[in-house]
C-alpha cells in the first residue's frame, strides 16, 4: 500500500480566506492537492453537524478559516465559529476524535502566503496523525 495522502475538507469565509486561497493560487504558492474548499459566506454560517459529517464521511481533518476578528463582514461571524469550534472539539473528544482533526484559523484576503502556509502545515500534522477515525474503521 502506497503512503497516506490526506483528505481535508475547507469550510472558508468568502470575504477572507477564500479571497487569499485564490490570491495563494494565482500567485503560484506551493500547496498540497488535499484541499476541498468550501465557500461559505461566513465562519459563523459552519454548523457544528457539517464538520461532524465531514470527518465520518471519511475526511481526515476540517479546516474553518475566515475573516480576522473584529473585521468579519456579519459583524459577529467569526466570534460565533470561535465558540462552536470550541464546544464542538470538547464533543469531539468525548468520542474519541482526536481534536487536533479541526482548525480553526483567521485568514485575511490579502494572507495568500499565509493560507499557503497554514495548508502545508496542516496535511504535514495531518499526515503525522495518520487517517481519520472513519476511515480507520471502513473496510476496505
Amino acid at each position: 500500500m502506497g503512503s497516506f495522502e490526506p483528505t481535508i475538507v475547507a469550510f472558508v469565509c468568502n470575504w477572507c480566506t477564500y479571497t487569499a486561497a485564490d490570491l495563494a493560487g494565482t500567485s503560484r504558492m506551493v500547496q498540497p492537492p488535499n484541499l476541498k474548499l468550501i465557500r461559505m459566506m461566513c465562519t459563523g454560517m459552519v454548523d457544528p453537524k457539517y464538520v461532524i459529517k465531514a470527518l465520518l464521511a471519511g475526511a481526515d481533518a476540517v479546516l474553518i478559516s475566515g475573516c480576522h476578528p473584529g473585521d468579519c463582514h456579519y459583524i459577529n461571524g467569526n466570534y460565533k465559529a470561535r465558540r462552536r469550534v470550541k464546544l464542538l472539539k470538547e464533543l469531539l473528544t468525548q468520542f474519541g476524535i482526536d481534536e487536533r482533526r479541526v482548525k480553526l484559523t483567521w485568514i485575511g484576503a490579502s494572507e495568500g502566503n499565509e493560507f499557503a502556509e497554514t495548508v502545508n502545515d496542516l496535511v504535514a500534522e495531518v499526515r503525522a496523525l495518520g487517517p481519520g477515525e472513519a476511515r480507520q474503521s471502513a473496510i476496505l
